[in-house]
């Protein structure tokens, strides 16, 4: 009964999640016919992806005003945006119309997931239950169970078109589930929260540290553990790909192992845990002398990483004062989004000069650093906020 009211309590963020993950996975798992439709090469594929990327992180500064100016609307309105956003992407026949509907569909999700995380803060005071690693566990089974869906469709001849609008669909009819109560209060004004986020700086910057190195540990593994894998451990495609696809069964049962371990764990306790064994988990698949090894370090990462964002923000959002949250968790999101930029140059440069077992290696060194130093350091800085929210 505690799992079922903790989903109904967090129903509205959670919503919110489900659909963008769905919304991601099926873009990635038709991101090949996608590419083809386009005519676009890899490199003019990434950079375009990156300017995608650039506006999401955009996104996360503007997601307050969106929020001032939808209200109680702001989750369904830009949920639907992501899926219309999809939409013209898998219709593009050509790199600009391309290029200009990924902008608008990550613009969208980059406030959805600050609006959400905030949601989820939020439901976190009124009700004085964990609720964030559940939300994000959610979002890895939406996504594990999208993807799994896109393709059985891709297998019966859908076509992107087809597929997003089907997840359009779905989204219009359980976008009033997203819609906030009338007597929701009222944003406070750009103004207030400025004054008050600027008194959380610190808190801020070590909050945006500790989820920029979980988010780096999440992209290092996800984009270069099937290269690892086959590489140089000699597997086969398929055996490749279960990198990323252990990592992604392991990041959901870790969050819902969260879920229940942080009523009886401290949070900062659990946070420099579950860090050291994410660090443990990576520097065992880089040193991996076996593909069954790496399997297992890439799963103990998985594990260990899911927990340290959410409570990290969980951490931020219970902390600082009510008029701060949604422009803080907007500013440690902008910071953790930074990984998805140099995550990737990092570990090609440790790459190509040592080698990609050095490149994990490198990546569970700052997690460790992250346990011993960071983790410890924003513990002290939520102990002594001045605006502490309790």
């Amino acid at each position: 009964m505690g799992l079922l009211t903790d989903l109904w309590v967090s129903r509205k963020p959670l919503m919110g999640f489900a659909l963008m993950a769905s919304a991601w996975a099926a873009f990635f798992a038709q991101m090949p016919v996608i590419k083809q439709a386009i005519s676009a090469s890899d490199g003019v594929y990434g950079a375009a992806m990156l300017l995608a990327s650039l506006a999401a992180v955009a996104a996360m500064w503007v997601a307050p005003f969106a929020d001032r100016v939808a209200g109680r609307l702001a989750l369904p309105f830009f949920s639907l945006i992501v899926v219309s956003g999809m939409i013209g992407a898998g219709a593009s026949s050509g790199l600009v119309t391309f290029t200009l509907a990924m902008i608008v569909a990550s613009i969208a999700a980059g406030v959805v997931d600050v609006l959400a995380n905030v949601r989820i803060s939020e439901a976190e005071q009124a009700s004085g239950r964990p609720l964030m690693n559940l939300n994000h566990a959610c979002y890895s089974l939406a996504y594990a169970a999208a993807a799994f869906a896109t393709g059985a469709f891709r297998e019966l001849g859908w076509t992107p078109v087809e597929i997003f609008a089907l997840l359009g669909v779905i989204t219009l009819s359980l976008a009033w589930v997203m819609i906030e109560p009338a007597s929701k209060p009222k944003p406070v004004s750009a103004s207030e929260a400025r004054a008050s986020v600027s008194v959380a700086r610190l808190l801020t910057v070590l909050g945006g540290a500790v989820v920029l190195v979980a988010f780096l540990v999440e992209a290092s593994a996800e984009g270069w553990s099937a290269l690892h894998l086959e590489r140089t451990l000699g597997g086969d495609a398929s055996e490749g790909a279960l990198g990323p696809a252990i990592l992604g069964l392991t990041m959901g049962v870790g969050r819902l192992a969260g879920h229940f371990l942080s009523r009886h764990l401290p949070e900062l306790k659990l946070m420099g845990i579950a860090a050291l064994v994410s660090a443990a988990g990576l520097a065992l698949a880089g040193s991996a002398p076996s593909l069954t090894v790496a399997y297992l370090g890439f799963g103990l990462a998985g594990i260990g990483v899911s927990v340290v964002a959410p409570l990290a923000l969980a951490l931020i959002g219970r902390t600082v004062a009510p008029e701060a949250r949604l422009d803080a968790i907007s500013r440690v999101s902008v910071m953790g989004y930074g990984a998805y930029f140099f995550g990737p140059p990092l570990m090609g440069f440790t790459s190509e000069a040592l080698g990609l077992r050095a490149g994990f290696i490198l990546i569970a060194g700052i997690m460790v650093v992250t346990a011993l130093l960071l983790v410890p350091a924003l513990g002290r800085s939520a102990a002594t906020h001045p605006v502490r929210d309790v």
